[in-house]
């Protein structure tokens, strides 16, 4: 494949001396956007800060890494990655709150996993081609369908149906041998009402980090019939992750010396690493369906109504060294030597689940009220359970597929909601955004966690049957001051529900309880032809939020607990200028405080050697603490130059110190870091070919050794032993390590 790119490159190069002159490669689209309802988006007169997103901006990135990384220089973003090249396990952040509490929307769809309240790009392979636009909201936002948006959410439309008959064929390639394949193909209109377009992809990468490996398949397909007032579209998507484990971090001392190292897989024999094993694996399939009907009933009033149901079903793989085996429902290994109640062993983890239900919005729209109704109904159902597939030295009969745990869960979640800008005189206008939701979540069965405090042991037994009901009021003030500046002011109460982790690793006789956020926003924009200016102060009040404070339950895990108060506050700031029509400066900043108050957290004995002694904590009153993994300043900034067919842009993000823990300790910290990209492409055209186009980015260009992840293992070290002597805090984090310099080629063909 290598070989071949670079033989396409070097023809291409050559011929491109001859071309003709560089022509834009947009594909005019069937115009949908009188006939499309967007009800959980903002528009300029929402009093609420957001970012648009184009396909074009999103093309132009799109050469193999996910699409938080291709989202790294809106406003407050800050990425991750496991494998450390951007390809793989990959998230984001959003003014330092995580995946579980970013809602993420397709066509207004949910997307993020019920349960976890987080999304897997990994499942998704390759989205971004098949992305239209998209919108960051940051903070509460606008009300929209599915997980609570603590943070942030996005909302994306997939591609719309192109006029003409095209095809796309598009390849990248470099360092550790990460490669994309993608191919496009569209019918154009046929008969003024039909379209057809699909998508294949593979995203292949060695990872940074040793066996860090990914091959991602995903297909993209739409059919669509369209009438004067109406569009009915089918769209499926979906994809097949096979991952090797980067999920642990490692340690300082190996930042130093060894970066790549990975440690999941090891197999160890009297303490040392003897090898790994080969299918350290996370294997998952996720095929997602959508029916969207669009009504344009006259020029006020239009309808959106969808059903869709997502698939998936998968499974990772693992080897356990020297586990006790009645956890596993095994019986001792008995040897000439003796018996053990400890053996190495490999098991499956399984997942079986299906989401469905149906989303609508009615919009209208009259010369001073813009107005939505919408909503939506799903139901979630995911049965969990694990097999052990091996055992090393086995004496006892091993049935195939040996099932020691399982358990299953429901989901269902209504929600509805009102909201509407009415415009009061001149350039000011109201925004009033109501919603109810309700949840009723159940879960059954036996955990893949071992209680040893029960008489007689056994499996901890999940028994969580919980509803909640919730109100979340929005409101605010748009003041359009003239058609170049803008000012604002909103107030929104946003609530969610517990994940699974939070009821699995809580304590067994009490569960979490729900979380509430109060977000105040003003902002200012101005406007001209050339210029952007932009402010946006934000006050993020939390009741109640679900932290890991290193508290341990009733069989030694770590739990998420509520803490009473907390709250982030931040100043974004945006500039843009262009100084001629091929040459732009985009930069962006946020300055924040994000504290929780009165923090209480818990450190065990480092030295512990009993079982009784690991539940010895010592509680460390904190006081007023940073928040974890928030950093107090990011900054991101973008040169972009277009001229005659030839791009290139200079991405550059800082971002400060991030805790890895609540106690603000900088030994349990990321460092700051620095990181530029230079991308660089070239289009022109052949005959018979609408574009071509060819070039290169370069990841890291200065070789930044950075890392944008990791956790603490802070616990509490008593000299001598003795729980008399004053104790000290022994720091051992674990970090996720980036990539250093680093290159992928690309080449397109349009026709």
């Amino acid at each position: 494949m290598k070989k071949t790119l670079l033989m396409v490159a070097t023809v291409l190069a050559t011929l491109g001396a001859a071309a003709q002159q560089a022509a834009t490669d947009t594909v005019p689209t069937v115009a949908l956007s009188e006939l499309e309802v967007l009800g959980t988006r903002a528009s300029e007169n929402t009093p609420v800060a957001f970012t648009n997103i184009t396909g074009k901006q999103l093309a132009a990135e799109n050469h193999g890494l996910d699409i938080p990384f291709l989202l790294s220089m809106t406003p407050s973003v800050i990425t991750t990655s496991d494998a450390g090249a951007g390809v793989g396990y990959t998230s984001m952040r959003v003014r330092g709150t995580d995946a579980t509490r970013i809602n993420i929307t397709v066509n207004d769809i949910p997307m993020n996993d019920a349960e976890s309240h987080s999304i897997f790009w990994v499942n998704t392979p390759d989205f971004a081609s098949s992305v239209r636009d998209l919108q960051v909201q940051r903070g509460v936002g606008t009300s929209t369908n599915g997980a609570g948006a603590f943070g942030a959410s996005v909302n994306m439309r997939t591609q719309g149906f192109a006029r003409d008959a095209f095809a796309e064929v598009s390849g990248s390639y470099g360092s550790f041998n990460t490669n994309k394949e993608t191919l496009r193909v569209g019918s154009g209109m046929l008969g003024d009402h039909w379209a057809f377009e699909t998508r294949l992809s593979h995203i292949g990468s060695d990872g940074y980090r040793d066996r860090a490996t990914s091959e991602l398949v995903s297909y993209f397909g739409q059919v669509g019939y369209f009438a004067d007032r109406t569009s009915l579209r089918f769209v499926t998507f979906g994809g097949k992750e096979d991952t090797y484990h980067a999920w642990d971090g490692i340690s300082r001392d190996d930042l130093k010396n060894n970066r790549t190292y990975n440690p999941n897989g090891e197999i160890k024999h009297a303490g040392q690493v003897t090898g790994f094993y080969d299918d350290q694996k996370d294997i998952y399939r996720q095929t997602h369906y959508q029916l969207i009907w669009n009504q344009t009933f006259n020029p006020m009033w239009k309808l959106n109504v969808a059903l869709h149901y997502t698939d998936g079903y998968g499974y990772y793989q693992e080897y356990k060294n020297a586990r006790t085996l009645k956890e596993y429902g095994l019986e001792p290994v008995v040897t000439a030597e003796g018996t053990s109640k400890k053996a190495s062993l490999v098991r499956k983890k399984c997942l079986d689940s299906g989401f469905g239900g149906g989303v609508f919005s009615l919009q209208y729209s009259g010369e001073r009220l813009a107005a939505t109704l919408g909503g939506g109904i799903n139901r979630y159902t995911n049965d969990h359970y694990g097999n052990v597939i091996w055992v090393e030295n086995y004496t006892s009969v091993l049935a195939p597929d040996h099932e020691y745990y399982r358990n299953d869960a429901r989901k269902n979640d209504f929600n509805i909601y009102a909201k509407g800008n009415y415009m009061i005189t001149g350039g000011l206008s109201a925004y009033a955004d109501l919603q109810f939701r309700h949840i009723g979540y159940r879960m059954k069965g036996d955990n893949d966690k071992w209680d040893w405090t029960a008489n007689p042991e056994h499996l901890q037994v999940l028994d969580v049957d919980e509803t909640f009901d919730f109100f979340n009021p929005k409101a605010g003030l748009n003041w359009q001051i003239d058609d170049r500046s803008r000012a604002y002011a909103s107030f929104a109460v946003a609530q969610k529900e517990p994940t699974r982790n939070n009821y699995n690793d809580g304590p067994l006789v009490k569960h979490p309880t729900s979380e509430k956020l109060y977000d105040w926003e003003v902002g200012y924009e101005f406007r001209t032809g050339d210029l952007y200016l932009g402010a946006n102060f934000y006050y993020m009040k939390y009741k109640d939020q679900l932290v890991l404070n290193g508290k341990i339950n009733e069989i030694g895990e770590l739990m998420a607990e509520n803490v009473p108060d907390s709250y982030r506050m931040g100043l974004e700031l945006m500039a843009g200028y262009r100084f001629t029509d091929w040459l732009r400066w985009d930069v962006n900043a946020t300055l924040s405080r994000n504290r929780i108050q009165d923090y209480v957290g818990y450190v065990s004995d480092y030295d512990a050697d009993s079982w009784d002694e690991m539940w010895t904590q010592t509680a460390i009153e904190a006081g007023n603490t940073t928040i974890a993994f928030s950093p107090s300043l990011t900054v991101g900034s973008m040169i972009a130059l277009d001229y005659k067919g030839f791009t290139a842009s200079l991405q550059s993000q800082y971002v400060s110190r991030q805790y890895l823990d609540n106690f603000e300790r900088e030994e349990d910290s990321l460092d700051p870091y620095f990181v530029n990209n230079l991308d660089m492409a070239y289009t022109f055209k052949l005959p018979n070919i609408r574009s071509i186009t060819i070039g290169a980015t370069i990841y890291n260009l200065f070789d930044e050794k950075y890392e944008t992840n990791g956790y603490s293992m802070t616990s509490a070290l008593y000299p001598g032993g003795s729980k008399d002597n004053k104790y000290t805090l022994y720091s051992d984090p674990r970090f996720y390590p980036m990539a250093g310099i680093n290159m992928l080629t690309h080449l397109t063909f349009r026709f």
